[in-house]
């Protein structure tokens, strides 16, 4: 499959210039062009002129000069809905629905409010943006396709039909990866980092795109472009490190792979989550880094996504000081119109973070959309009321505080991403997690394991024991497995110690007489270890504990260098 030719950044002049001829009103005039078809339809009756035939924002355009207000509304809005059916759900999930947006079941929600799109979505234990996941969505891939062709077949009754229906979710890898089971589980962005290959990073996430694809999801909010400045738990291994050239070619690396295989890349959270600890799913960060700083390690990875061709990007509740002090990115228009497109170039579909976070919710739903369309976002993500949100927009919108020129276009761009991303089927779900992916998976995690202190390479004096912090017995196990199938005796006690701590652990989880100590998350816990040798995979997947397993064993090289400066430690024993 090939990637998607059309790039945003490319496509904005034409864009702009037929956003024009909508922006007076959306009454049927004699002279505007029809949609074209959708793939499903039938091809009886005049064909499309070639050049809306293709191209996606001559598509869109066209489409949208037939859309009624209540259409353009639907079409920016991108909430989430309770049950794992499109039409069937628990009585529990019903009553959700009804206080969300005042219908029971998520097709009913895709129907009432004409919405452009809807985001699936979960949590693990170790999620640190559990906080605005209120509900779960997704168990297993078959569970997943019912449901995403539940909602496509409900979205294709609509006006707006003939595009395709956005179906997202944050599937990060590491510790927000909202479908686990049955599908190739990559190592996290940080073990990426790690590597330093983003040849690797793109056949990852190119299988990855596969898979997502084959499940009916069209668009991946990932990858994280935030470059981690500062130690932070919301943001750790979610990102390629802090180094903000080597993060830009591992977020460019991934989009590619994502978008090749038709699924759009969001990268987020723009300008720049990095740079604060704090966790805007419970309070404001503040940015309070010089414009300079910015712009030579904020923003590059971004720039990158964008030159990369990735069709989205999320804005992110940031109050950054040196541009628009105040007020939260999500809601700026002097980041997203001036900065993010006027001078990043970016001209595709601008995605809120979740409007469901504390930051956003100082206003109604209603005015928080509002206020945040008109600042240049282009699509309004997991709003905490349907309803209100949908109705303080068409409000707006006639008594002209939304312009209409600014709804015409969102709805525009939204239409356009949806055109690229029709041009092909979803693959079947028989190719998940299958070999070709596994080994994608298993390359960039063997290429991220990292020696911070000890010889490089040499197996461990056996037998091993492997123990860990609380709650990992799932993850000491697949290590257990691994050392066994590479030769290594493990036993439950006495041999050498291999210790594994992971997400949000501290010095308290370590242990003094482990022989090995490994950080599975973020390696700045490894700074306060005492173990002779100290290693980081920055990821608990199988992939990665396989990994880990041949360098125990003396298989494999350790090559990785931490993506990350650790206190007191090389970046690499083994070498630059």
């Amino acid at each position: 499959m090939g990637r998607v030719s059309i790039s945003p950044r490319r496509a904005g002049v034409a864009l702009a210039a037929l956003t024009a001829l909508l922006v007076s009103g959306c009454s049927a005039e004699p002279e505007r062009p029809r949609p074209g078809p959708s793939p499903s339809a039938s091809s009886a009756g005049p064909a499309p002129t070639p050049t809306v035939a293709a191209d996606p924002a001559a598509r869109a355009a066209a489409l949208v000069g037939t859309l009624a207000d209540e259409d353009l509304v639907g079409q920016v809005l991108m909430p989430y809905a309770y049950g794992s059916s499109a039409t069937k759900v628990s009585p529990g999930s019903a009553a959700g629905n009804r206080a969300l947006a005042g219908v029971d079941t998520p097709a009913e929600m895709v129907a009432k409010y004409r919405l452009g799109g809807l985001i699936l979505v979960g949590f693990s234990a170790d999620d640190p943006t559990a906080g605005n996941q209120a509900t779960t969505n997704v168990d297993n891939p078959k569970q997943v396709r019912e449901l995403t062709d539940g909602l496509r077949a409900a979205a294709g009754k609509l006006p707006a039909g003939s595009a395709p229906f956005l179906i997202g979710t944050d599937q990060e890898y590491g510790v927000v990866t909202r479908i686990t089971d049955g599908v190739t589980l990559l190592p996290s962005p940080l073990a990426a980092g790690a590597a330093r290959q983003p040849a690797l990073t793109e056949a990852a996430w190119r299988a990855a795109g596969a898979e997502l694809a084959a499940m009916g999801i069209n668009l991946d909010f990932a990858p994280v472009a935030d470059v981690l400045v500062t130690r932070s738990t919301v943001i750790g291994s979610r990102s390629f490190g802090a180094d903000p050239a080597n993060a830009s070619a591992q977020v460019a690396g991934a989009v590619r792979g994502l978008q090749a295989e038709g699924v759009g890349a969001s990268v987020k959270h723009f300008p720049g989550h990095g740079l604060s600890a704090t966790d805007s799913h419970k309070d404001l960060p503040v940015i309070g880094q010089s414009r300079a700083v910015l712009d030579r390690t904020a923003f590059p990875p971004f720039r990158a996504g964008i030159d990369a061709g990735a069709m989205a990007v999320m804005s992110a509740h940031l109050d950054v000081r040196a541009v628009d002090p105040g007020t939260p990115a999500t809601f700026s228009r002097k980041l997203l119109t001036d900065v993010l497109r006027g001078q990043l170039g970016f001209q595709g579909v601008v995605i809120t973070d979740g409007m469901n976070m504390p930051p956003a919710k100082r206003w109604s739903p209603g005015e928080a959309a509002v206020r945040a369309l008109t600042a240049g976002n282009d699509l309004i993500l997991m709003t905490p009321n349907v309803g209100q949100a949908y109705a303080g927009l068409l409000a707006a919108l006639r008594d002209g505080s939304l312009p209409r020129a600014r709804l015409v276009e969102a709805a525009t761009r939204v239409l356009t991403m949806k055109f690229k991303l029709a041009d092909r089927p979803a693959p079947a779900l028989s190719g998940l997690d299958g070999p070709a992916h596994r080994k994608a998976a298993a390359d960039l995690a063997a290429a991220a394991v990292t020696v911070l202190r000890g010889r490089c390479g040499g197996p461990i004096a056996g037998p091993v024991t492997v123990t860990s912090s609380g709650g990992r017995d799932r993850t000491r196990g697949t290590l257990t497995e691994a050392l066994t199938a590479a030769g290594v005796k493990v036993v439950p006690s006495g041999g050498t110690i291999v210790h594994l701590v992971g997400y949000g652990d501290g010095a308290d989880d370590l242990r003094a007489d482990a022989a090995v100590t490994v950080a599975m998350d973020t390696p700045y816990v490894l700074a306060a270890a005492k173990s002779p040798t100290l290693l980081a995979t920055y990821s608990s997947s199988r992939a990665s504990m396989t990994a880990l397993a041949g360098v125990l064993a003396g298989k494999a090289r350790p090559g990785g260098r931490s993506p990350v400066p650790v206190t007191g430690l090389l970046a690499t024993t083994c070498g630059t």
